[in-house]
């Protein structure tokens, strides 16, 4: 808090300086001048003297006895002229004070206090009759002035019209002189001589440029025709009412006119704040600065720019178009417009219901998925209905007995990690098929890895047990091993045995299905904004793109404007699982969608937004951004990156993704690298397998942000074409050897080096020289090694180290040299220290970095 002084305390009570000065002096208080601070404590000592000085003592001005109140008011009054033409305004003020006197303080002495009452009573009346005859005095002297000044204006009226009247009657006589004399001149000259009789006068009329008024008098003001400076003007002249007669009032009142009008044009230009996101067209920019159209494109073709009403503009165009119309430009993103549409679609009030349950089906290629899938669809849905369901649409709803289940067919848990490589959680349960006469496959364990990672809950399908080899047991055992335990086992995951073949226990899966749905109790609002993820999608010569939708909430309805990742559009046509045209879904609900811009990725999320201009800006948006990051997102998994992602004080991590060719190597190679780890590098194997390296493998490393490593196997073509894609580290090997030691370099160059001191030599001072050029100069007899002239060097003095630096110079006899072994005299120089004393040594010492190994 600012300090405050004399001055600006006096300037704050409104009081002079001087006496402030003055008081504060016969207070006690002394201060150089007026610049000098008061603190709170010295105004209440100078109030404390103010009250004594005045005969009042701090108990009686803790609580006044009385209390004055002041009213002002002003009014005007307006007198008017006898002409009428002009009006004049008298201010009257009028000052009352009226005083109230404390309750209690006057109850004590009620004579006191009735004689103060009479007292006030008095003053106020003698105040108010002062006051009206103060108020009467000036109306009257007012109407002395009005009337003074209404004589005076008929005197000078009058001398004026008796002026005007004389003129008039002079020329009236010169102008019948006149015209005499040309009737003389005229009948002197006749043919005729005769005399013709008297011709009475024709009274004289006026010239045209002067007109007379009924009494005679002249007409002020130009002649009739022309123009007059009132017909110019759009209102009254101030004072001046309308024409009137001659001693007859108007009957309209005459008001007087203010001369500023309502409204006034801005003289300065007004600038705005225009929000410039990443894409906008003219007329939107023209709306924010609030001008036409026609001005921006105008302002663009000066600046070299052709574009059209509706062209988007570039964010630095825009800029510089708003900068030259003088405006402010804020400039945004839409990522502001993203963030803004989904925390206005969440705030939305939403009321959650029961929905169907997603669920996919995994396993083992020729483990009988597809036969499963296709005898739940023939045997569940109604007739006329089941035709080409999987191949068109790929997703399908089945009702059951107890209520209504959705499936994913897809053709393994490719789509399912790409979904979940996107952030996207589409599935509810997992069915994880295995065959009774196989057993655990390495897709199975693919299958079940994914679905760990992704937190689904897992039911174990143990199909074909309709055949002799059937070994349900044996399934039961594998996947106990992989810590899939059954249920009657004292786990928590149910095993059903179905037979897609002859349909044995499809009703105890769906009932299964059911049951885990209730466990889950899945609900979805059914009102609102609808969103989900992208199933699939394909690009159609006669229907253009098509995209598989799966509804999560919200309805979809045909016609809405959707954003899925960078495509975006509105729904032109939707179709069911049977193909046939629908017009809205709910939740849980697979969907043919028409009418995107182009094919978007399985795993995006869509979303119905509430205009196209702003599903365009966010698809422009998501692009730009996606192709931004595109190379960095094809370094993240590389072990460089992992060295520049370490942090002081975080243990670094290295996750493997391991394929091998056998069982025996796989276990092996993993129990080796795990070992690897220590307190600041953790490995991390993800996940392991036997077989060659597939697209899931790859997904699965792109997730986790894992290297890829093949012992004794390679990559399928969809492997590979994904890895170079994304940029992915990928490892051959062949000798497990190899493999361990490549991992153990690669933690090792993670470790940090240690730093280890060697001591090369010693020397004694025997002497000390001066030399005008390098000052002290030691003469050193070399004890311990030997003295190198590069290398750094500690002063010691009785064991203690009293100075660090390096050699200026080192010299045998007048040479130069850059060694002096151990024996050998010398002469030292060192660098900017001249306190060298006999029998101190000079010690020379080199660092040497140490790498650090497991």
């Amino acid at each position: 808090m600012s300090e405050v002084t004399i001055r600006k305390f006096a300037e704050e009570i409104n009081f002079p300086l001087d006496r402030l000065l003055k008081q504060l002096d016969d207070a006690g208080l002394s201060f150089n001048n007026a610049d000098d601070p008061i603190s709170g404590e010295q105004k209440q000592v100078l109030l404390g003297f103010l009250r004594k000085s005045h005969g009042k003592d701090s108990k009686s001005l803790s609580a006044p006895k009385k209390v004055t109140l002041k009213r002002r008011s002003v009014s005007a009054l307006k007198q008017s002229k006898a002409s009428g033409l002009s009006t004049k305004s008298v201010v009257v003020e009028v000052r009352k004070r009226r005083t109230y006197v404390k309750r209690s303080e006057s109850a004590g002495d009620d004579e006191t206090q009735l004689a103060e009452k009479a007292k006030q009573a008095l003053q106020e009346q003698q105040r108010e009759i002062a006051e009206q005859e103060t108020v009467e005095r000036k109306k009257s002297e007012e109407a002395l002035k009005a009337q003074q000044f209404e004589k005076e204006a008929a005197a000078k009226k009058v001398i004026e019209e008796a002026a005007a009247a004389e003129k008039a009657s002079q020329l009236q006589k010169e102008l019948a002189e006149q015209k005499t004399l040309e009737r003389k001149a005229k009948s002197e000259t006749a043919e005729k001589p005769t005399k013709p009789g008297p011709t009475p006068e024709k009274p004289a009329q006026p010239a045209k440029s002067e007109r007379r008024n009924r009494d005679g008098s002249a007409k002020k003001g130009p002649a009739k025709g022309k123009k007059t400076g009132a017909r110019q003007q759009l209102h009254f002249a101030e004072g001046k009412g309308r024409r009137r007669r001659k001693g007859k009032p108007s009957g309209r009142p005459v008001v007087a006119v203010d001369k500023e009008h309502g409204f006034e044009r801005p003289t300065a230009p007004v600038i705005r704040k225009v929000t410039l996101t990443e894409s906008m067209t003219v007329a939107e920019l023209a709306q924010k600065m609030s001008v036409k159209a026609a001005v921006v494109i105008k302002s663009l073709m000066k600046l070299g720019v052709m574009a059209t009403i509706n062209q988007p503009l570039e964010q630095d165009v825009a800029t510089i178009l708003v900068e030259e119309m003088g405006h402010e430009v804020v400039l945004g993103s839409s990522e502001d417009l993203e963030e803004s549409v989904l925390s206005t679609l969440q705030s939305e009030p939403q009321e959650s219901l029961p929905r169907a349950p997603v669920v996919t089906i995994m396993g083992h290629v020729d483990h009988g998925k597809t036969s499963l899938l296709d005898y739940i669809r023939e045997s569940r849905v109604a007739a006329g209905e089941a035709g080409g369901i999987t191949q068109h649409i790929g997703a399908y709803k089945v009702d059951t007995g107890h209520g209504q289940i959705a499936f994913l067919d897809t053709p393994g848990h490719a789509a399912f990690t790409a979904m979940r490589a996107r952030g996207a959680k589409a599935t509810d349960i997992v069915i994880v098929v295995v065959a009774a006469d196989d057993g655990v496959m390495p897709q199975t364990k693919e299958a079940i890895d994914h679905s760990r990672a992704a937190n689904v809950p897992i039911i174990v399908a143990v199909n074909k047990i309709d055949k002799p080899e059937a070994d349900p047991e044996r399934v039961k055992q594998e996947l106990v091993a992989l810590e899939v335990v059954p249920e009657e086992w004292g786990g928590d995951t149910q095993f059903i045995n179905v037979s897609a073949k002859t349909g044995a226990g499809i009703d105890d899966l769906l009932e299964a299905l059911i049951l885990q749905a209730e466990v889950l109790e899945l609900s979805a609002p059914v009102t609102g904004v609808a969103s989900g993820i992208v199933i699939e999608s394909k690009l159609d010569k006669g229907r253009g793109p098509v995209a598989t939708l799966l509804v999560q909430q919200g309805t979809l309805v045909k016609g809405d404007i959707i954003l899925c990742g960078e495509e975006y559009g509105r729904v032109r046509a939707m179709f069911n699982e049977n193909s046939k045209v629908i017009k809205e879904a709910g939740p849980s609900t697979p969907v043919e969608v028409l009418g995107l811009s182009g094919i978007p990725s399985a795993g995006e999320d869509f979303m119905r937004l509430p205009s196209e201009r702003q599903a365009r800006e966010l698809a422009l948006h998501r692009e730009d951004k996606v192709r931004a990051g595109k190379l960095a997102q094809q370094q993240a998994a590389k072990l460089d990156s992992i060295f520049a992602s370490m942090k002081e004080g975080d243990i670094a991590e290295v996750n493997i993704v391991l394929k091998t060719d056998v069982q025996g190597s796989l276990e092996a190679l993993r129990e080796s690298l795990v070992k690897l780890s220590n307190e600041e590098v953790r490995v991390n194997v993800v996940a392991g397998g036997v077989g060659g390296i597939n697209e899931g493998d790859a997904n699965l490393a792109l997730v986790s942000n894992a290297i890829l490593i093949g012992f004794n196997v390679r990559a399928d073509g969809s492997a590979r074409k994904l890895i170079e894609e994304r940029g992915l580290d990928l490892h051959y090997y062949s000798v497990i050897y190899e493999a361990i030691d490549e991992v153990k370099r690669s933690v090792n160059g993670m470790l940090a080096p240690e730093i280890k001191e060697e001591i090369v030599g010693n020397a004694e001072v025997r002497n000390v020289f001066k030399s005008p050029k390098l000052g002290a100069i030691a003469g050193c007899m070399v004890t311990e090694g030997r003295v190198l002239r590069n290398l750094p060097i500690r002063v010691l003095r009785d064991n203690i180290v009293i100075y660090e630096g390096q050699l200026e110079s080192l010299r045998r006899f007048k040479d130069d040299v850059a060694e002096v072994k151990n024996g050998m005299e010398c002469g030292i120089g060192v660098k900017n220290y001249n306190d060298v004393k006999v029998g101190d040594q000079i010690e020379v010492y080199q660092k040497t970095e140490v790498k650090r190994e497991l």
